[in-house]
């Protein structure tokens, strides 16, 4: 049962934010109804600005979310746009 239900999340992921979750290659996301969220990160504007670069340079559909809240448990979103 575990299967279909991981292969039926797989199969709403959107395009784009596939293509970003393998490019970024985050150690831990949750994954939301519009996008993903970004989990554990140290180096915050580092991993913010490598983001925007993934999504600039291949076009991707995609928006980083950033707000103070997200910066207590290190985190940030890339939603659908």
């Amino acid at each position: 049962m575990k299967n279909q239900d991981m292969n039926n999340e797989q199969a709403q992921i959107n395009k784009d934010l596939q293509t970003f979750i393998e490019k970024f290659d985050p150690r831990k996301y949750k994954m939301t109804k519009a996008g993903v969220e970004i989990r554990g990160i140290i180096d915050m504007y580092r991993n913010l600005t490598h983001a925007r670069m993934i999504i600039t340079n291949l076009e991707l559909n995609l928006t980083v979310i950033h707000t103070a809240d997200m910066l207590s448990y290190g985190g940030f979103q890339v939603n659908v746009n």
